[in-house]
């Protein structure tokens, strides 16, 4: 169990859920008004720590430097929606649904509550004052219902509260300042696919045009004269008879023949381009106004040092 002497090492510390997975970083602290002990712990979650969950911190552990709790980072993820600027109490709808979503019994909660000041525990009026400071430091109280019915019984209302004692502040660990808190804008990059790419081949025909010569032989009558050469020839067949001689005429024609070569080789590469974008958002700040006193917070933030 988390201990308020502990509070400080919890806030801005991870929280791992029961498989030991890291579920995002404690953000603030909500007290019981009844027992003044911890109660919840919201855990910032989501891509950028944009939403807050609350956890029970009542079967919490502190090991080492992060928070461990008994319940799963889905199941803490899922819990119901409850807002943590809402005057630093939960309404007792808000209160009853956290309860009932994690598997917590009311009415058992509450008579813990009872008996742990019935045994010497913080009293009402401390518990409550302590609530208080514990709203300004980023941790608000818990169960605006429970602590009405508490002052009923106790006869102690808010004016009793407000007048505890420096002995008391002192023992509840309080002192006279106030944290002021800022939300910070973190802005990352994350990685996802943004489409895919791939290379097809597919076959096209294309008309193909070349000249090629040809040759081919024609018939041509020669005559020659008879002459002292070749009257020997001409005198060797009979003198009158029929004849015929056939000649071969030859020529060329075009023939095509189609191989397959490789011409080129295509591949795929990405290259990483890098462009700069603005991002915009709003962050809340506190500020701090003192009554009855000269206090200008402005002049102050000025005359920092950075990283003050």
């Amino acid at each position: 169990m988390i201990t308020q002497e502990q509070i400080p090492e919890v806030l801005e510390h991870p929280v791992y859920d029961a498989q030991g997975k890291k579920v995002g970083d404690a953000k603030h602290v909500f007290f019981d008004d009844a027992t003044g002990r911890p109660e919840w712990v919201t855990v910032k979650t989501g891509l950028f720590g944009t939403h807050e969950s609350f956890v029970p911190i009542r079967e919490a552990s502190l090991v080492e430097d992060h928070v461990e709790v008994p319940y799963p980072k889905d199941k803490i993820k899922d819990a119901p929606n409850v807002d943590v600027d809402n005057g630093g109490h939960l309404s007792e709808d808000e209160e009853h649904r956290l309860y009932d979503y994690y598997g917590i019994d009311w009415d058992q909660a509450w008579q813990q509550a009872e008996q742990r000041n019935a045994g010497g525990g913080y009293g009402t009026a401390d518990t409550a004052g302590t609530a208080g400071m514990a709203g300004a430091a980023g941790m608000a109280g818990l169960g605006a219902e429970r602590n009405a019915r508490q002052d009923m019984d106790t006869g102690r209302g808010t004016d009793a509260r407000q007048g505890m004692t420096d002995e008391s502040a002192r023992t509840l660990g309080r002192d006279d300042a106030m944290t002021r808190s800022e939300e910070r804008m973190h802005i990352g990059a994350e990685r996802y696919p943004a489409g895919r790419a791939r290379l097809r081949k597919y076959v096209v025909v294309e008309d193909v045009e070349g000249t090629v010569p040809l040759r081919h032989e024609e018939v041509r009558v020669v005559r020659e004269p008879i002459t002292e050469g070749n009257v020997d020839d001409a005198l060797s067949g009979p003198e009158i008879a029929e004849a015929e001689y056939e000649v071969t005429l030859y020529a060329e024609q075009p023939v095509v023949e189609i191989e397959t070569v490789p011409v080129e080789r295509v591949r795929m590469t990405t290259e990483e381009l890098t462009e700069e974008e603005t991002i915009t958002g709003q962050v809340r700040k506190e500020r701090i106004e003192a009554d009855g006193v000269a206090y200008d917070e402005d002049d102050d933030l000025k005359n920092r040092r950075p990283g003050q």
